[in-house]
């Protein structure tokens, strides 16, 4: 079973609080077709050829049929020629791969189990910076002293992300954005308590 480290308002650790025991058992193929899917998703799916039909030229037929003694030529616009259309070639395709709402659900879970597991997941009541400045969210996370930080709120107060945005080292978001891809590609976890419960309740 693994443990969510519960912090206090200065990122101290307080307590822990167990995850649910069927975490443990979730399969690391659920991620693995999660990330596969949403990294698919995004692909920008720009690489486009011409072929013959799509290139210009090729209104009169180049040479004679017959009489040159060479193989015929019909159109400018073959793949045989400069300028012509290309062979197979890279077109518009659908890359999206689906993944059942239940499957999502089961990265997530094995993903925040993963965390827990290297402690990393870390609980609070709440995020907030109310001066709104860089340097008081660079020093709330230099008490966890991690390599980068994920922060999830129930929602995002302007002044904490305004304090947040410019930190490379930190992303911020609400509940609903999270998924298992955002929550490994991060290091670390916080997690506001209300969040954390409706994770666990939903799972």
């Amino acid at each position: 079973m693994s443990n969510a480290i519960v912090l206090d308002n200065n990122l101290e650790k307080s307590s822990e609080i167990a995850l649910p025991e069927n975490y443990s058992e979730i399969n690391s193929q659920n991620l693995y077709l999660f990330v596969k899917s949403y990294l698919a998703s995004i692909r920008a799916n720009t690489a486009r050829v011409k072929n013959r039909s799509a290139v210009r030229g090729g209104g009169r037929k180049p040479k004679a049929q017959k009489g040159s003694g060479g193989a015929r030529w019909g159109t400018m616009r073959s793949p045989l020629f400069v300028g012509g259309g290309q062979i197979f070639g890279p077109t518009k395709r659908n890359y999206n791969q689906k993944v059942n709402k239940k499957q999502r659900v089961l990265a997530l879970s094995y993903a925040l189990n993963e965390h827990a597991t290297n402690s990393t997941l870390f609980v609070v009541d709440s995020v907030k910076i109310e001066s709104g400045k860089t340097k008081d969210a660079v020093a709330y996370l230099s008490k966890l002293n991690k390599k980068d930080t994920l922060i999830v709120v129930s929602s995002i107060d302007e002044k904490t992300y305004l304090a947040f945005r410019n930190l490379s080292k930190c992303y911020m978001i609400e509940a609903n954005e999270l998924n298992a891809y955002n929550a490994t590609a991060y290091s670390s976890i916080i997690m506001e308590d209300a969040v954390y419960k409706k994770l666990v309740k939903e799972a």
